[in-house]
């Protein structure tokens, strides 16, 4: 990218940009000294007003919370239109598998739709114990617990773990949900370079001996980037010193592995040797909520303590129903996963072909293809609709500027055809995006 290019603009707009926005914070701060009891102090609020106005001024609309008028497979209905669609979770294709709906259907004609209290005092149901049984097994641990939600899995469970005295030691790319859990538990929090395990070491034994219990914190599958960790590396430091090692792997189920079993398959680690395993159902189960897989007593102290389990509503029956017939499927169907795999190479080498940045995606089921400015993606997003495929883009701050992309989660449901369509209007797409200018 030139100079003249920086964020998608050319010189002429991004010097207009600047001055309209400096315009606008002045704005903003005479309106914040005038309405003592308004939210115009808040920064965060102050910033998305300036966002928003960048996006008007350069006449783009917002890529998000595009609606989606059926069931979002691989295909899906946008605008009463049939796009190929790669903004969904469905990595395995059973979000529309009967199977699936005949469990859910039993399940809320038996309980309802609502577990209709916590858990703990009247909210329990006979599918929580069937479900964290498949869970737990899955990892050769000896319990799991199910949460209503996977962001908040990790922010109560990191943020009651762990305390001020300790430390968490975490990949650079490491989610969100357990960036907020770490700040929760109030303990240290050291980030090393992403799926560098000899960084990890480095940053482990700088801060081990002044913290009492330390947490070393990656995932299985990266959702931004598409690869995977060393996970023995990892098992190794963290036992190097003392320290637990907790694995999210909410995308690596069903998509890393022979079979999709996750990232320890893939690695050939035995699961039980990781100390707490983290995943969602609301990917390749295709349901809505997280778990947690560990030692009996670990679950159990958190079954009776943990503050988001504790004084949560319990996860819906039938949910709780669909995700358990789901797991059945993904181990008695391995095809999907291979149909997955070979689909998320295609593109990635069909990208790569064309000259497109994939970084560093192993093709498992998350393929970015990086852009290079927050503008050119969120544009090239909307061009690519235009091309009938619906891909969302990731921009900054969520990544850094130079690396905004467009994210495609491939499905074992799309077909050889889709994914070459999906190329060619990608680089339909891209060609016809220049420098953005604003508007009037």
């Amino acid at each position: 990218m030139s100079r003249g290019q920086g964020f998608g603009l050319s010189n002429a707009a991004r010097l207009a940009l600047v001055q309209r926005l400096a315009r606008r914070r002045e704005g903003q701060e005479a309106q914040a000294a005038s309405d003592q009891r308004g939210f115009g102090a808040i920064q965060g609020l102050r910033d998305w007003g300036l966002m928003r106005e960048a996006m008007g001024a350069l006449s783009i609309e917002s890529p998000f919370f595009r609606a989606h008028e059926g069931r979002a497979g691989a295909h899906s209905l946008i605008g009463n239109r049939d796009t190929i669609n790669f903004g969904s979770y469905d990595y395995l294709g059973l979000n529309g598998d009967p199977r699936l709906h005949q469990a859910a259907a039993a399940a809320m004609a038996r309980y309802g739709i609502s577990a209709s209290a916590s858990r703990l005092v009247s909210g329990e149901r006979p599918v929580h114990g069937e479900l964290e049984r498949r869970l737990a097994a899955h990892y050769g641990q000896q319990a799991a617990l199910a949460f209503v939600s996977g962001h908040a899995t990790n922010v109560t469970v990191i943020g009651h773990l762990m305390g001020p005295r300790d430390v968490i030691v975490h990949d650079a790319a490491i989610h969100n949900s357990c960036v907020e859990g770490a700040k929760l538990s109030g303990a240290r929090r050291v980030s090393f370079a992403h799926n560098d395990a000899r960084a990890a070491e480095r940053e482990m034994a700088a801060v081990r001996r002044s913290a009492g219990r330390a947490l070393l914190l990656v995932e299985g599958h990266y959702s931004m980037d598409g690869d995977v960790p060393d996970l023995a590396a990892l098992l190794q430091v963290a036992r190097k010193h003392d320290a637990w090692l907790m694995v999210d792997d909410a995308h690596g189920l069903g998509c890393v592995g022979a079979t999709g079993k996750g990232v320890f398959e893939a690695a050939g680690v035995d699961p039980s040797e990781v100390d707490i395993w983290m995943g969602t159902l609301s990917k390749t189960l295709c349901a809505a909520g997280g778990y947690i897989a560990a030692r009996g007593d670990l679950i159990d102290w958190m079954r009776h303590t943990v503050p988001g389990f504790v004084y949560s509503v319990g996860l819906s029956p039938p949910l709780a129903a669909s995700a358990a017939a789901a797991m059945d499927i993904m181990a008695a169907e391995p095809w999907r996963v291979a149909k997955l795999q070979a689909n998320s190479r295609l593109f990635r080498d069909l990208c790569r072909a064309k000259g497109f940045d994939t970084g560093s995606s192993e093709g498992l089921g998350i393929v970015p293809v990086v852009l290079g400015s927050s503008v050119r993606a969120i544009r090239v997003s909307a061009a690519l609709l235009e091309h009938g495929v619906n891909a969302l883009p990731i921009v900054f701050p969520a990544v850094p500027e130079k690396l905004a992309r467009l994210r495609f989660f491939l499905s074992a449901e799309h077909s050889e055809q889709d994914v070459r369509d999906a190329v060619a209007a990608l680089v339909a797409a891209t060609d016809g995006v220049a420098p953005a200018d604003l508007a009037g």
